[in-house]
C-alpha cells in the first residue's frame, strides 16, 4: 500500500529465550551447585537479630562485602554470640536472592578467626568493663563463714554439681539450691545471668530460702567453650549481685571475665565448695579447745582466789572471841546501869534540896512529889527501854552464835569424828604426814587424848595385828 512503510523482518537467532524468573532460578542452581560448601573469613558488619530468631549480617574485608544469613535453627547451635567487628570464619553455602538480584551466604557454622582475635576481643571487653568500675576491689563482699543456704548456678548434669555436693557433704553439710543452666552455647550467657538475678530476687522470708552465698561453676574447656562467662550480661549480673558470689569456671589456668567481677575466684568447682564452708570436725575441735582453755582458766582463777582468801583468813580473829567480848561488855553495862541511875537520882535530889531550901514546905513537898513522880516515870520507861534493847541485842547475837556453832567443826566431832593434831598443834589431814612414832593429840567431842602412831596396817595381816595399847594409834 502506498504511503505505508514495510515492517522489518524478525532477526533469526538460535539463543534460547528466558524469562526473568527462569534465569534467576538457573543462576541460583548454578551458584549453589558450584559453591555448595565454602569457608569464608571476614569481619562481621551490620549484624541484626530480628524477632524471628534468624541472623542477618555482612562479611567484609578490605576488598569486598558478602551478605550472609543464618537461619534460626543453626543460630542456636553457633556456640558464640556474633557482634559487629568480630573476625570470624563461617562455613556454609552460597545462594542467590532473586527478589533483589544478589547473592548471599547461608551460614551453618561460625567460629572465631583464630585465638589471637578471640583474645583481642576479650582484652577489649575487659578494659571496657574495668573502666566502668565493675572489677574494683571496693565492690568485693566478704564470703560468709558458715552460710545457711548455698545457691549453685551450673549444669544439672555432669561431674561439677556432684563434686560440689560431695565436698560440701564431707566438710560441712549445708542446704543447697541448684539453678540449672546451660554452660556452653549461645543461650548459656542469658541463662547464667538470669539465674544470678533470680537468686538475688528471692525474698528473705519466702517459700524458697534466699541463699547466703552463690557459686557459679563449670568444668574445664577451651576458650570458646568458656566464652559464655566472658559475655557482658553475665559479668554485669555477677557485679550487681547483692549475694556474695564465688566463680569457679574451668580449671586453675582458665580465666574468664566473671572471675574479675565475682567476690572470690576458685581455681576449680571443688575448691569453691572448700571456700564456701569450714571443716566441721576442725570447727568442733576448735570450740572444744576453747572450752577446755576456759575451764582451765576458771580453775586457776578459783585457785588463786582460794589461796588469797586463806591468806586473809589467817589474820582474822576467832568470831567467837568477838562475840564473847561483846557479851561480856553487855553484862558489865547491864550491871552498871542501875547503879548509875540511882546515883543520878541522888544527885538530882541533893540539887533539888539545895535549890528549894527557901521554899515553903507545902509548895516544896508538892514540887518534890511531882518531880519525884516524873523522875520515877522516866526511870521506869528507861528501864523498860533498856530491857528491850538488851533483849533485841541478845536475839541479834543468838543468830550468829547458832550459825557459828553449826559451822564449827566441834558439831562434827559429836557425830563420832575426831581431829588428829601433830606436835605443832596443826591438824594432820593426809596419811603421808604421819610417820611411825609420831606423837599426836586426838580431839574428841568431850576432850583430848595424847597418842603415838605405830607402823602401817598394810605391813601386817589382819590376824597378826595386835590389839592397840591405850594412847597408841596404828
Amino acid at each position: 500500500m502506498a504511503g505505508m512503510e514495510a515492517k522489518p523482518a524478525p532477526i533469526a537467532s538460535n539463543l534460547p529465550e528466558y524469562t526473568v524468573g527462569e534465569l534467576s532460578q538457573r543462576l541460583k542452581r548454578t551458584v549453589e551447585d558450584s559453591y555448595a560448601l565454602v569457608r569464608v573469613r571476614g569481619e562481621i558488619s551490620g549484624f541484626k537479630r530480628p524477632a524471628s530468631g534468624h541472623l542477618y549480617l555482612a562479611l567484609k574485608d578490605a576488598d569486598a562485602v558478602l551478605d550472609a544469613v543464618c537461619w534460626k535453627g543453626n543460630a542456636a547451635r553457633l556456640g558464640l554470640k556474633p557482634e559487629d567487628g568480630m573476625e570470624v570464619i563461617c562455613t556454609g553455602k552460597l545462594t542467590t536472592y532473586p527478589g533483589r538480584s544478589k547473592y548471599q551466604m547461608v551460614i551453618e557454622r561460625m567460629e572465631l578467626a583464630g585465638l589471637g582475635a578471640l583474645m583481642a576481643l576479650l582484652e577489649q571487653r575487659r578494659k571496657k568493663l574495668e573502666a566502668e568500675g565493675l572489677f574494683d576491689a571496693e565492690r568485693k563482699r566478704a564470703i560468709p563463714y558458715l552460710p545457711r543456704v548455698i545457691g549453685v548456678v551450673t549444669s544439672p548434669t555432669g561431674a561439677v554439681i556432684r563434686d560440689i555436693l560431695h565436698r560440701l557433704r564431707d566438710r560441712f553439710p549445708r542446704h543447697v539450691l541448684v539453678w540449672p543452666v546451660r554452660v556452653q552455647g549461645e543461650e548459656a550467657a542469658g541463662e547464667v545471668a538470669a539465674a544470678i538475678k533470680g537468686f538475688n530476687d528471692l525474698p528473705e522470708s519466702g517459700p524458697v530460702p534466699r541463699p547466703d552465698l552463690l557459686i557459679v561453676a563449670r568444668g574445664g574447656g577451651s576458650l570458646e567453650d568458656l566464652w559464655a562467662f566472658n559475655e557482658e550480661e553475665v559479668v554485669r549480673a555477677a557485679a550487681a549481685s547483692t549475694i556474695p558470689l564465688i566463680s569457679a569456671v574451668g580449671h586453675e589456668t582458665d580465666t574468664t571475665l566473671i572471675d574479675f567481677a565475682s567476690d572470690r575466684r576458685a581455681p576449680t568447682p571443688t575448691a569453691a565448695a572448700e571456700m564456701a564452708v569450714p571443716v566441721r570436725l576442725e570447727l568442733v575441735e576448735h570450740v572444744s579447745g576453747r572450752d577446755r582453755r576456759q575451764i582451765q582458766a576458771l580453775r586457776r582463777l578459783l585457785g588463786e582466789h582460794g589461796r588469797h582468801l586463806a591468806t586473809l583468813s589467817r589474820g582474822l580473829r576467832d568470831p567467837r572471841e568477838l562475840l564473847q567480848q561483846r557479851a561480856q561488855r553487855l553484862d558489865e553495862l547491864s550491871e552498871r546501869l542501875p547503879r548509875a541511875l540511882h546515883a543520878a537520882i541522888e544527885r538530882k535530889r541533893t540539887n533539888l534540896a539545895a535549890r528549894t531550901g527557901g521554899l515553903r514546905p507545902n509548895v516544896l513537898k508538892r514540887d518534890v512529889a511531882q518531880h519525884a513522880k516524873a523522875l520515877a516515870d522516866k526511870l521506869e520507861r528507861l528501864q523498860r527501854e533498856w530491857a528491850r534493847r538488851v533483849e533485841r541485842a541478845t536475839r541479834d547475837l543468838s543468830g550468829p552464835a547458832k550459825l557459828l556453832e553449826s559451822l564449827s567443826y566441834r558439831s562434827i566431832l559429836g557425830r563420832g569424828f575426831a581431829v588428829v593434831r601433830g606436835p605443832d598443834g596443826r591438824p594432820l589431814t593426809t596419811a603421808a604426814a604421819v610417820s611411825p612414832g609420831l606423837a599426836a593429840s586426838v580431839e574428841f567431842a568431850d576432850g583430848r587424848r595424847d597418842a603415838v602412831f605405830g607402823g602401817t596396817a598394810s605391813a601386817r595381816t589382819r590376824s597378826e595385828t595386835p590389839k592397840p595399847k591405850q594412847g597408841t594409834l596404828l
